[in-house]
């Protein structure tokens, strides 16, 4: 019994270190977005560049930092050390989902795909960012 429990210790604690060595082993960008109150909200998400623009994705349809986007959307997208102020423009779907995935898939490859298996991203939508 006792083997037992360190196994499944060990496969949980194997399972949540892929995690996070997915989502933070490699690029990961802070956008600032501001809630319903003024306050501002920080996301830590995944960015592509893709025809001249940057790209990200809001895993699904009810993220707070989405509905900040909608409400307002400009924000500070914090990359390399640098923050900019960037207008997000929510990409209408099936489209907008469609490019986003292959993105991410291209740009983080074996990571987007644990992410996948882990995460529900069927129904994302992407922002493509215009940043000064």
């Amino acid at each position: 019994m006792r083997r037992a429990l360190v196994a499944a210790v060990a496969i949980v604690v194997a399972l949540a270190a892929t995690t996070l060595v997915a989502l933070e082993g490699r690029e990961v960008v802070v956008l600032e977005t501001a809630d319903a109150h003024g306050a501002p909200r920080r996301t830590r998400t995944w960015i592509a560049d893709d025809a001249g623009a940057l790209w990200v994705e809001a895993a699904g349809p009810k993220r707070p930092f989405l509905e900040d986007v909608r409400r307002t959307p400009t924000l500070v997208l914090e990359r390399y050390g640098t923050r900019r102020r960037c207008t997000a423009d929510v990409q209408p779907n099936p489209d907008g989902h469609e490019r986003i995935r292959r993105l991410l898939a291209e740009r983080y490859g074996w990571a987007d795909c644990w992410i996948g298996l882990v995460a529900d991203t069927s129904h994302s939508l992407a922002i493509r960012l215009s940043c000064a």
